[in-house]
């Protein structure tokens, strides 16, 4: 680390503190050469993710499209908001383990369709509705008459 006063690169750490969140290391520095101290934090860099949506463009992952999407299928349901948000921690989990800089919107939203399934069927077909454009009646009987034949 390079002293804000003289620039040497030398320096030695006095004190190491966790942050109040834990999400950041304060480190009480002394330069070797002049003997001053000075203050760093050493924070966890996150890389952003990118999705890519249908029409190719790129755009950071939001957490509140998701929530606003799953409440938005899940209206006047019996769905706890806790089990949305505890959703979208593990789904954004997965989307950092995955590694990957940029995810296809098409992987997040069959997460989601394959949740909402499992929670409960109308708010899956509310979904699916906007996530897979149907065009008119038919294509949402189709969907209803998959859903049926699952069961």
């Amino acid at each position: 680390m390079k002293c804000p006063f003289c620039g040497e690169l030398d320096n030695k750490v006095i004190d190491s503190r966790l942050g109040k969140d834990g999400d950041v290391i304060r480190r009480r520095r002394e330069c070797i050469t002049c003997n001053r101290r000075f203050t760093t934090y050493e924070y966890i860099e996150e890389i952003p993710i990118m999705i890519i949506k249908k029409d190719g463009r790129r755009e950071l992952f939001s957490r509140e499209k998701v929530r606003s999407g799953m409440k938005r299928a899940c209206e006047k349901r019996n769905i706890s908001i806790h089990v949305i948000e505890e959703f979208i921690d593990n789904l954004e989990r997965d989307l950092k383990e995955a590694g990957e800089k940029e995810i296809p919107s098409r992987w997040i939203g069959e997460k989601i369709m394959a949740k909402l399934h499992e929670l409960d069927d109308v708010a899956y077909v509310r979904f699916a509705s906007v996530y897979r454009e149907f065009k008119d009646v038919n294509d949402f009987f189709a969907e209803l008459k998959t859903l049926l034949n699952k069961q």
